[in-house]
């Protein structure tokens, strides 16, 4: 393969799972030249540029309304410009493959590379497929999924395959010491439970934090790093004496997730896709709280497939109490034999291999180009 085209955006969970097979790619193919398709104003926009020898393409697209909107003319317009644009881009880069990770942008650049006969994938991260897989689906020649049970929504696939999700093949390259000393925690060996909701924090679960805080003297022998989210630090410091917890670590961002991610004994979290690919490529039991503002409540179908295969508890936000979270997280951790059964099944569940597996396809697709 001499040559690699990416596309995904919108959300970290689509941008660095393509992130990820690019950083295989490399590794495989060290020659390879790199280009990634991604929307003008767009978080990708703003991290693509950034990474060392990705040549960045950018159009402009929209997603449609899930109802009725003159917005979506608008759409349709925007989407046949793009698909226009995306075929010069690839007819001046020549790729021999083109991959898409989700995003309204991926429409337009996989659509036109299969219109030009260039071979295709798209990943999908969630259990339940976006709009942009289903519709794709039919034109790429693999779909690619991280998860089981998305393939009962994708009937009209060319090819599916199960890769897993890239984002779990990074954190196996994870430093566990690393992730404990940046916690100051290198001389310990106390288990982790570490909780955080989202790049951004989420307050329902700083909310249940807060009102499980009495029960920490109760659990002396594990640390909790809590991680509010940078928006949320300060009001939540104002109002925790940390001194009165010393087994409570408090952080308004981590930059090394993966890292502290697997020192970890337990996670309480969001249930995206990103983060399910983490936990079940290291096998970290979850309690997971799904947001409920995502479009077609996706997390909540992540975390019901954790929740089904026994490899992590769901607590749907309206049911949020910090009774519930503490009782969640203390069922597991006291009771060895159960955390352990949990950890082998998210294990079975997950792809650390995910990567390798996505780009051993692209080979083979890359030979049909020749």
């Amino acid at each position: 393969m001499k040559r690699v085209m990416l596309s995904g955006g919108g959300t970290g969970g689509h941008i660095y799972p393509a992130l990820a097979i690019a950083d295989a790619v490399r590794r495989r193919h060290p020659e390879a030249e790199l280009g990634y398709i991604g929307t003008t104003d767009g978080l990708e926009s703003r991290i693509v540029p950034k990474v060392d020898d990705i040549a960045f393409f950018d159009v402009e697209i929209q997603g449609f309304k899930r109802k009725l909107s003159l917005d979506n003319m608008e759409t349709i317009a925007k989407f046949i410009r793009a698909v226009k644009k995306c075929k010069a881009y690839i007819r001046q880069f020549r790729p021999d493959v083109v991959v898409g990770t989700g995003g309204y942008v991926s429409g337009p650049a996989l659509y036109a590379a299969a219109k030009l006969g260039v071979p295709t994938l798209i990943l999908e991260p969630d259990v339940l497929p976006g709009l942009t897989t289903r519709f794709l689906s039919r034109y790429v020649d693999v779909t690619a999924i991280s998860l089981t049970g998305s393939e009962k929504h994708l009937t009209k696939a060319k090819r599916i395959l199960h890769t897993g999700n890239p984002r779990g093949t990074e954190v196996m390259h994870a430093n566990k010491e690393e992730g404990r000393a940046s916690l100051g925690l290198a001389d310990s060996d106390k288990p982790i439970v570490l909780i955080f909701g989202g790049s951004r924090g989420a307050k329902p679960i700083n909310d249940a934090v807060e009102s499980m805080l009495s029960h920490l003297s109760e659990a002396s022998l594990m640390y909790f790093v809590y991680v509010t989210g940078e928006v949320h630090y300060k009001e939540v410091t104002a109002k925790i004496d940390t001194d009165q917890w010393p087994n409570l670590i408090i952080k308004p961002f981590i930059y090394n997730m993966p890292d502290v991610l697997a020192a970890s004994s337990m996670v309480i979290s969001r249930a995206g896709a990103t983060t399910l690919a983490e936990v079940t490529a290291l096998g970290v039991p979850a309690v997971l709280i799904p947001s409920p503002y995502v479009t077609n409540n996706h997390q909540e179908h992540n975390a019901r497939l954790l929740e089904d295969h026994h490899a992590g508890r769901m607590i749907l936000q309206k049911d949020l109490t910090g009774e519930r979270l503490w009782e969640s997280i203390t069922e597991v951790m006291d009771d060895p034999g159960r955390h352990r059964q949990m950890s082998e099944a998210s294990r079975k569940l997950g792809r650390p291999d995910a990567a390798e597996v996505i780009v051993d396809e692209l080979e083979k697709l890359s030979a049909t180009r020749r």
